[in-house]
């Protein structure tokens, strides 16, 4: 009998059966399924078996958390089902068929600009600090009138702010062609022919008399130069077609002479597509897009479009639907400079994290859950409202609701008061520094409509608790105090704890002592920057699912274990190795997110299974850049997964650090 055959068998009856199947995988911390009939996994049922640390549901594909074991458990799972495995790519694949036709496009669009979103957040920051040195005023003259200096800095930003946003279809051609799995170079140079400085610069159209715009003179036939700096929509047009035609060709052009040919048939068909027919398509479409959104929250009923928008994005977020706000918003800028919709994306960050503050409040004394709750409303004030919305406010659904209404207050303010963003910038509480001061009611608009965003969802968060609105998980006890998640929800609680599902033993064999306490020390495994677990990029580490931990941003490719111990698994994509301490505690030493999907490429493992470490053996090498450029976070996550030993972990260390400095040290029993 296997390890997690009982565990496993009752999995495979409450994810609705082998009928249910189309595929399953998994990754080193979860089994990922394909379902015929999502409707049919029994979600309580799966959250109740001894080996499952949490579920939810990503790009049509339903996520068990298991942890460590996650590959003996995947094998007991094999072996009692009779699912045959596949790979990661086609799981990914047969999960397309759970999306219907939106949320597929929606999933494309997600791809393309979560690799772009670093850079355009720069931007936005770039913008907004020029904003402050041409905008705010002393004795009536701005900072660039008063200083030589900062005049110098001015100039010198807009370096990199025109080639974040002039130049952007190049980051969009390149994102698609990476996507799409076609020749990356290809991309960049079909983004270089649509802002070439031949062209007309897109921005100076307008001002443009008909007569004066240059054109290609064919003879039988003018097109005109124009080119298309910050546009969205011409790019985006632009690269699908590139990709389609060098997959075609690919297919159809001998592999001999396929270096030539296949990149000649599609890079100069399609310069000639972007410049007469897509990139005039493209413009039309963008503008009129909008133009609408701008005309919505410029009318006089914008009132009631911005409480809409405000009250409805946190659900956007849910389905995914929320990655097509920052093509519109790039449209905005590019048509009119600046946007009045991301100012309402970072205002709904705000009221998600104030909803949890209320509910902090109210469950004072709750340990375990401010284990998720405190850094889930640390996160969402600095703009990631994921760990918040998942890991609270929907748990419990008050705080949700009063979150959603708090944002639609404050953006309906903010709208009516003409408060308008440079650009997409940093979400919540940092997204001051985005706004234009220049417009509008400016910053001081903006700081009231950030007030709302706290006061109003905390207010009724609170209200909705104690009146038992839209409240069924978390009741008021009879003295009005809070009956707390560990009472009324035990799933939440476990969720929350990261409660391991196997008790380890140590070195020698012989179980720990639930009374003797040790204390155990931890050390950095790269050289970089040091981060809270709570901070990683990845809801089952940020909320502990995996357990407690940290993690670092390396500065190079070197990657050292963080505990002394010996080594019990080396995953077989190298992007994850397993240790077992002295006292017993697995820990888990992650390397980048999601990087699974590279299957081993971007690392070389010096260890072996059995192999006894220390904090000065290099575990492995990670090719840093090439992680980057296949869009993934290169965090170094060190999780300890049984986190039934681990009484009290406690970071010690910030900022940089080196690979084997002390960090952090732990209470183990």
């Amino acid at each position: 009998m296997g390890k997690y055959q009982a565990d496993a068998e009752k999995l495979l009856k409450e994810v609705g059966g082998k009928e249910n199947i189309a595929a399953v995988s998994h990754c080193a911390t979860r089994m990922r399924f394909v379902l015929n009939d999502h409707s049919k996994a029994n979600e309580a049922a799966i959250e109740d078996i001894p080996s499952v640390k949490g579920m939810f549901t990503n790009a049509g594909q339903f996520q068990v958390i298991i942890g460590n074991d996650v590959s003996v458990f995947y094998n007991d799972f094999v072996a009692v089902s009779g699912v045959e495995g596949v790979s990661k790519d086609q799981s990914k694949a047969l999960a397309k068929q759970n999306l219907n036709p939106v949320q597929r496009a929606i999933a494309v669009l997600a791809e393309i600009f979560t690799p772009l979103i670093p850079a355009i957040i720069v931007g936005g920051l770039i913008l907004g600090f020029r904003n402050v040195l041409e905008g705010i005023q002393f004795d009536g003259s701005t900072i660039v009138e008063k200083s030589v200096f900062w005049n110098g800095v001015n100039g010198f930003l807009w370096l990199p702010g025109e080639a974040i946003f002039h130049f952007l279809p190049v980051g969009i051609t390149w994102s698609i062609a990476k996507k799409m799995g076609t020749t990356q170079i290809l991309g960049i140079i079909l983004g270089i022919t649509l802002v070439s400085p031949q062209l007309l610069n897109a921005y100076s159209v307008a001002q443009t008399a008909a007569a004066d715009i240059p054109f290609w003179d064919f003879g039988f036939a003018q097109v005109q130069m124009i080119g298309y700096q910050a546009q969205v929509i011409p790019a985006m047009l632009a690269g699908f077609l590139l990709a389609y035609l060098e997959i075609f060709f690919r297919k159809i052009i001998p592999q001999a002479i396929s270096m030539i040919f296949v990149p000649l048939f599609s890079l100069i068909p399609t310069i000639i597509a972007a410049h007469v027919i897509l990139g005039p398509i493209g413009w039309v479409i963008g503008s009129w897009i909008s133009s609408i959104v701008n005309a919505g929250l410029t009318s006089s009923v914008n009132w009631l479009f911005s409480a809409v928008f405000g009250f409805l994005y946190a659900p956007l977020v849910i389905t995914g639907l929320h990655h097509m706000t920052n093509a519109i918003d790039m449209q905005l800028v590019a048509d009119f400079g600046t946007t009045n919709l991301w100012p309402m994306i970072a205002l709904s960050n705000i009221a998600q994290g104030s909803a949890v503050l209320a509910v902090i409040f109210l469950h004072r004394g709750n340990e375990k859950e401010e284990q998720v709750s405190i850094p889930a409303m640390i996160s969402c004030y600095l703009g990631v409202t994921e760990p918040a919305m998942f890991g609270i406010n929907l748990k419990y659904i008050y705080p949700f609701v009063a979150a959603m209404i708090g944002s639609g207050i404050a953006g309906m303010f903010s709208t009516l008061m003409g408060v308008r963003a440079n650009a997409i910038g940093v979400g919540g509480l940092p997204g001051l520094l985005a706004i234009n001061t220049k417009i509008g009611g400016g910053w001081l608009a903006y700081i009231i409509a950030m007030v709302i965003a706290v006061v109003v969802p905390i207010i009724l968060t609170i209200i909705f608790r104690r009146q038992g609105i839209l409240n069924k998980l978390d009741p008021v006890g009879a003295n009005g105090g809070a009956l707390y998640a560990a009472d009324t929800a035990p799933e939440l609680a476990s969720a929350a704890a990261g409660v391991g599902s196997t008790n380890a033993t140590n070195m020698t064999g012989a179980t720990a002592s639930a009374t003797q306490i040790k204390t155990e020390m931890y050390f950095s495994p790269a050289d970089g920057t040091i981060l809270p677990i709570t901070d990683v990029k990845d809801p089952v580490f940020s909320q502990k699912m995996m357990g407690d931990g940290y993690a670092v941003q390396p500065t190079n490719p070197s990657i050292y274990s963080p505990v002394e111990g010996q080594i019990t698994n080396i995953f077989d994509t190298k992007h994850a190795i397993g240790i077992l301490t002295p006292n017993g505690v697995e820990v888990l030493v992650h390397m980048g997110l999601d990087t699974v999907e590279l299957k081993g490429e971007p690392f070389h493992v010096h260890v072996k299974v059995n192999q006894s470490v220390t904090p000065d053996t290099l575990l492995a090498d990670m090719n840093i850049e090439q992680i980057k450029q296949a869009g993934k976070e290169t965090d170094i996550i060190v999780a300890l997964t049984n986190d039934d030993r681990v009484q009290d972990f406690k970071l010690t260390a910030s900022g940089s650090v080196t690979h084997a400095q002390q960090i952090g040290e732990a209470d183990v029993k």
